[in-house]
């Protein structure tokens, strides 16, 4: 990977974090308004703080039941604060800039780059032009298939907003909705035998999850797979395999007693929600341990690079299979697709590994202990925000403001990425580093 690095001092890493940051406090000082609120009253900080996090970093943790707490204002902060969050801050910023006319310099270039996660800086706008457009179109199919159901439940007006809302929500990876009006906290368990609504939320879900340059693949080769380019390739196999496997349990170990319609939608929903988007259509506070710790998993794993959703990322587990079975093997480097892997990007998914296991760990572990209540349900929580799902076990509103703040720090780790936030602390330019190596010695592990 190039880095860029600005005479002001300022990388493309700082810059995106401080994009993020920016949004999130003006999206709490507009949701601690009274008019954003349906009791007309004015949030507290550390609620408006909580909720604007959650929806920048689209990961759907919330405070109060975003239906029957906000009003139509506030939830239309919301809802324009996830599709920031989900296209990213410099994306959005940079569709403001191209209608313009306005030149887009190199610095600026990059800075796209590492937001979107592109592989070079030549053809950054044009790419950029590609996700914006495509995400409306995407977004407009998924509301306009909502709307024929919603549209018969609450009416012309109240259907189109909602099924404008939860199109943008699923896309973006947010899981926020806004069935708290049938029951706060319900999300969408009213339609867990409904395949169209259960259908397009899940599809919405994994477009917005692979990856934008995923589809740019998926465009210019269409049905030619070994034509992709490494990275597609493994983050559809990945995903595919997150899909199965954990539906396939889910249908045979979880939802066994219910119809099998509606067993099918359960297990294909529950395998595609955790990564990341936070809605559900059962209740998972009477899953088995197991189906909650199988959650747990593909929470921190999440979607893929340069997309809406947050998380390790798929390609992080890609890389240390490959890396595991390449050792396995005897092989020297790790393999995949007939191509060979970077010892750098391995040594960079064992680091996200490590990083991702210990804040998830330590802060489930803390909450615990500040709060007395179960450790499962902590990781739970915690992993959830860290892979800015949005999936709970129905703790988080109970907890306090030291909890809160411990979330409100995953969730912007999980969606701005372990990486970003080391390099724009630590980075320093090449021609600082030095050159000079430590002895070597050996060490035994495992």
């Amino acid at each position: 990977m190039r880095w860029v690095w600005h005479k002001n001092n300022k990388s493309p890493f700082r810059i995106i974090i401080a994009g993020f940051l920016l949004v999130i406090l003006l999206g709490s000082l507009l949701l601690m308004l009274p008019a954003a609120t349906r009791a007309g009253v004015s949030t507290s900080f550390m609620d408006a703080l909580f909720t604007a996090t959650s929806a920048v970093c689209v990961t759907g943790l919330v405070i109060h039941d975003t239906a029957a707490y906000w009003s139509f204002f506030g939830q239309l902060i919301i809802i324009i604060l996830i599709q920031i969050g989900g296209l990213g801050v410099v994306t959005v910023a940079c569709a403001f800039m191209i209608p313009s006319g306005r030149k887009i310099d190199l610095m600026q270039r990059s800075i796209v780059q590492e937001a979107i996660a592109a592989p070079n800086v030549g053809g950054i706008v044009r790419l950029t032009g590609f996700i914006l457009r495509t995400s409306l179109l995407i977004e407009m199919l998924g509301a306009m298939l909502l709307f024929s159901v919603f549209s018969g439940e609450f009416g012309f007006a109240r259907g189109a907003w909602y099924a404008v809302f939860h199109s943008i929500s699923a896309f973006c990876n947010a899981g926020f909705d806004l069935m708290g009006i049938k029951q706060p906290f319900s999300s969408l368990t009213d339609y867990a035998d409904n395949p169209l609504v259960s259908v397009t939320i899940a599809c919405l879900i994994v477009v917005g999850g692979i990856g934008f340059l995923t589809w740019n693949d998926i465009r210019t080769n269409r049905w030619r797979f070994s034509k992709y380019r490494m990275q597609s390739k493994v983050i559809l196999t990945v995903t595919g395999g997150l899909i199965v496997l954990p539906a396939l349990y889910f249908f045979f170990f979880e939802f066994s007693e219910a119809p099998i319609q509606e067993r099918i939608l359960l297990s294909f929903f529950q395998a595609v929600t955790p990564r990341t988007a936070g809605f559900n259509t059962a209740d998972l506070t009477v899953m088995s341990q197991s189906g909650q710790l199988i959650i747990i998993i593909l929470m921190l794993i999440g979607g893929s690079p340069g997309s809406t959703a947050g998380g390790m990322k798929t390609t992080t587990v890609g890389v240390l299979f490959a890396n595991m079975i390449s050792t396995f093997r005897h092989k020297e480097d790790a393999q995949v697709f007939h191509r060979r892997i970077a010892g750098e990007t391995v040594s960079q998914a064992a680091t996200i590994l490590g990083m991702y296991l210990i804040l998830f760990l330590a802060g489930g572990l803390v909450i615990s202990r500040l709060e007395g209540v179960e450790v499962l349900g902590c990781l739970f929580e915690t992993a959830s925000a860290i892979g800015t799902v949005g999936l709970s076990l129905g703790l988080t509103p109970q907890l306090h403001d030291v909890s809160h703040l411990i979330l409100i720090a995953l969730m912007f780790f999980g969606r701005v990425g372990g990486l970003t936030l080391i390099f724009a602390t630590l980075f320093k330019p090449q021609n600082m580093r030095s050159s000079a190596r430590l002895p070597l010695e050996r060490i035994t592990v495992g």
